[in-house]
């Protein structure tokens, strides 16, 4: 498998229940989520275990948020620390996967993982698939506001406009004695 193949299957958070092989979750070493999927399904190829385990996944949804006066749309960990297998679980490739660097365990009772139910696995495709709740605005025209992000932080001002389908708002701010409009986003201005 080559290197790109191994990242889609990373990315992809798409969850086929209809396979064979059983999904587990196996926890990680904070942060390391994609190395382990990434040197797992390398360790897959090169040992053969293709016919067993089947798919690693770390689930994840984007995400915006807002950084520097901008917002970035980014990707969020579900679980951080966690990562789903689809596999067949036997003692070769409890193994392989126990073994792989960075992965603390399998989660289960006792020493026994425990493979995850159907409903459960529909319900994470569910969040991954949910789309990012649109920002509702608790702000009124006239309304005194204060920045509390980007380059006019703590910056008292007045709502001018509000823009619901972009989560914007159009403030006006008082510099050098004149009113300047300046937009930003809902997460960038509370109310005083």
């Amino acid at each position: 498998m080559d290197e790109t193949k191994t990242q889609s299957t990373i990315k992809d958070t798409k969850i086929d229940t209809s396979k064979q092989g059983k999904w587990y979750i196996v926890h990680t070493y904070a942060g390391h989520e994609n190395k382990v999927a990434t040197q797992l399904m390398q360790r897959v190829e090169t040992m053969g275990f293709e016919n067993r385990i089947f798919e690693v996944i770390v689930p994840t949804r984007d995400t915006i948020k807002v950084s520097q006066g901008k917002k970035e749309t980014v990707k969020e960990k579900i679980f951080p620390g966690y990562v789903l297998i689809r596999m067949i679980l036997d003692d070769e490739s409890w193994v392989l996967v126990r073994s792989t660097q960075g992965v603390t365990a399998f989660i289960g009772s006792g020493n026994k993982p425990t493979p995850i139910s159907e409903q459960e696995v529909e319900a994470i495709q569910k969040f991954i698939k949910m789309e990012q709740p649109t920002y509702q605005a608790s702000f009124s025209v006239g309304e005194a506001v204060k920045i509390t992000d980007g380059p006019f932080t703590d910056f008292l001002g007045t709502v001018d406009n509000i823009d619901d389908a972009r989560g914007k708002i159009r403030v006006l701010v008082s510099i050098f004695g004149r009113e300047t409009p300046v937009e930003l986003d809902f997460l960038q201005v509370k109310k005083i």
